[in-house]
C-alpha cells in the first residue's frame, strides 16, 4: 500500500545534496513549496512530487552565444535540468556524465520512437557564470555530450531561477586555499512533456542505471 507523507520540498532537496569541497547546498530557510508522495522502503532514485515545480522563467545565453528562453524552447519536451559549474572537481562532471551515458543507452533502445528520443532535453545551467562563458561551457560539454544545452547569464537571474525549484545557490567565492568554488544544490529536476511541470527530483546518488531505467518513462510523461 502506498503511504503518503508530507515534506517541505526545500528540506527534502537539501538532504539529497551533500556539502562538498566545491559543490554543496545550504539551507535556504524557505517555506514548504511542495508535497511529495513517498513509499517507505522504496529503492527508487527519483522522488515524485505531488505538486510539481513550475519551470523557471529563465532567458539565458547558450553555448553559441544566442538567447535561450528555457520555457519556450523546452515546451512540451521531456527536460532534465541541473545547476552546476565546469570547474567542479567531482559531483557536476559525474552527474552530467551519468546523464550523458544514460541518454546514449536510451538512444540505443527500441522501446521508444526516434521522435521520442530526439525530444529529450538535458540542460546544464552554470552557477559560476563569470568563468563559464558560452565558449567555456561549449568546450566542457563537448567532452561530455555536445547535445546537452549549456546556459549562462547573470548570476542573480540564475540564482532566482534555481530558488523556484528549491535549489540553493551561493555566489562563487575563494576557499581557504584560494580556489574559487561554487556552492549549490546537486539535484536533477525532471520536467514532464505533458504538463511542463518539474515532477521528479533526483539526488546526487542517482546512478547511470537509475537514469537508464527512468528516462524512457520521463520521455513519455509517466511516473518512474
Amino acid at each position: 500500500m502506498r503511504t503518503k507523507k508530507t515534506f517541505a520540498a526545500a528540506a527534502l532537496l537539501a538532504t539529497a545534496a551533500l556539502t562538498l569541497t566545491a559543490c554543496g547546498s545550504g539551507d535556504s530557510g524557505d517555506k514548504p513549496v511542495a508535497v511529495v508522495s513517498a513509499e517507505p522502503g522504496s529503492d527508487k532514485a527519483g522522488t515524485v512530487l505531488d505538486q510539481p515545480f513550475e519551470k523557471p522563467d529563465l532567458v539565458l545565453t547558450d553555448t553559441h552565444g544566442k538567447k535561450y528562453d528555457l520555457r519556450a524552447q523546452t515546451k512540451d519536451r521531456p527536460t532534465l535540468i541541473y545547476f552546476g559549474y565546469t570547474h567542479c572537481p567531482d559531483v557536476c562532471p559525474l552527474t552530467m556524465n551519468n546523464l550523458a551515458v544514460a541518454k546514449k543507452e536510451v538512444d540505443r533502445s527500441k522501446q521508444l520512437t526516434q521522435a521520442q528520443k530526439d525530444s529529450l532535453r538535458i540542460v546544464f545551467v552554470t552557477t559560476d557564470p563569470e568563468r563559464d562563458t558560452p565558449s567555456a561551457l561549449g568546450t566542457w560539454l563537448k567532452g561530455i555530450d555536445p547535445s546537452i544545452v549549456g546556459l549562462t547569464g547573470d548570476f542573480s537571474t540564475i540564482q532566482a531561477g534555481a530558488r523556484t525549484l528549491g535549489i540553493s545557490i551561493e555566489p562563487p567565492k575563494k576557499d581557504k586555499d584560494g580556489k574559487i568554488v561554487s556552492t549549490h544544490g546537486t539535484q536533477v529536476i525532471a520536467f514532464s512533456p505533458k504538463t511542463n511541470g518539474g515532477y521528479v527530483v533526483y539526488g546526487q546518488d542517482a546512478t547511470v542505471d537509475d537514469y537508464i531505467r527512468d528516462i524512457p518513462k520521463i520521455i513519455k510523461g509517466e511516473n518512474p
